[in-house]
């Protein structure tokens, strides 16, 4: 597994991050251990998780218990990272970044992932009710405190991360060293704005639903004439609590569905793998630090983890540049999440 600096850091992961999302939901516990530990045989040091996960719970923060009962004993061999901003109860502060949620989110996920710091401390998303500045200077003091080593953002459209940028300039408090924005290639908006600025700051990109929550790994298929016909599959993301109309609303239209179809079709003609060249599509895109990849089941790294060692040769990158401009846009909204 290749190693890859995160943007102007000292920082090395590896190039695919672990995603926990699913943990304690779609996936029990004994299966995640079977995950992670599959992953760290195939060389991630790099896990990605967040203090709202499992997606589909009444009560979150379970992914970050099985995560830390995992990592007892071998902390120091992985970069651990976790976010806040999300509900995670069912109180007006139980979200948001304001100082409060931010420094009580930061002792609860340090206990249940029985650690004394987080590598990557991340806001999960923006949030328009809480001025910059207080959440930057709560930011600035987990970092010094030790709690965090490192601060990122995750779903911020590019004038907020310049803003947050900027305020930390401003003020010499600790900046975002990187950015987790959606990114696959069916979702290419962040290559507008987002990744540029990226690029100009220094800032890694760890690119998160790079098989576009699944569509891209080829596991959907036609259950009818045509896409509009198709039904997702019951247990999935697609269909699990509040979370599933999200996931129907970025990627379950026909046009999506029938293009990812015939790319796989394709490319399967010519002895490809879809979900492996999507991952390594994106790992190729400049400036991409990790992709962000999950399972539900540890033999399904086998192939996704393999990617990074399956160059794409020219006719397979061209015919997947072309799939997103033929796509209809989503709506236009602040943000990406």
């Amino acid at each position: 597994m290749k190693q890859r600096r995160m943007g102007s850091t000292g920082l090395s992961v590896s190039e695919i991050c672990l995603g926990t999302m699913v943990f304690g939901s779609q996936v029990d516990e004994p299966t995640a251990f079977r995950i992670l530990d599959r992953a760290a045989e195939l060389g991630v040091d790099f896990i990605d998780t967040a203090d709202s996960y499992p997606i589909g719970v009444v009560n979150p923060g379970i992914t970050e218990e099985i995560v830390g009962r995992w990592l007892a004993g071998k902390r120091q061999r992985f970069v651990l990272a976790t976010k806040c901003r999300m509900p995670v109860g069912p109180g007006p502060r139980d979200q948001g970044l304001s100082r409060r949620h931010i420094l009580d989110a930061i002792d609860a996920s340090l206990r249940r992932l029985k650690t004394d710091y987080i590598d990557l401390y991340q806001c999960h998303a923006f949030d328009a009710a809480t001025p910059i500045e207080e959440t930057m200077r709560a930011l600035d003091d987990v970092v010094r405190s030790g709690k965090a080593r490192y601060v990122g953002a995750s779903n911020f459209p590019a004038w907020r991360l310049a803003m947050a940028l900027g305020t930390s300039d401003r003020l010499g408090l600790h900046r975002f060293s990187c950015l987790q924005p959606r990114y696959n290639l069916l979702f290419r908006d962040p290559e507008i704005e987002l990744l540029p600025l990226c690029r100009d700051q220094e800032l890694g990109v760890i690119a998160y639903t790079p098989l576009a929550s699944g569509v891209l790994s080829g596991r959907y298929r036609a259950t009818g004439t045509s896409g509009a016909d198709w039904k997702p599959e019951e247990g999935t993301r697609f269909t699990l609590g509040d979370a599933a109309e999200r996931y129907q609303r970025r990627y379950w239209h026909a046009e999506m569905l029938e293009a990812v179809s015939h790319l796989r079709e394709s490319l399967t003609a010519r002895g490809r793998n879809l979900a492996q060249a999507a991952i390594r599509w994106v790992l190729d895109q400049p400036g991409l630090t990790a992709a962000i990849v999950g399972a539900s089941r540890p033999e399904q790294l086998d192939d996704t983890l393999s990617a990074g060692d399956v160059p794409l040769d020219d006719a397979t990158r061209a015919e997947l540049d072309a799939v997103w401009p033929a796509l209809p846009r989503e709506p236009i909204v602040e943000g990406y999440f």
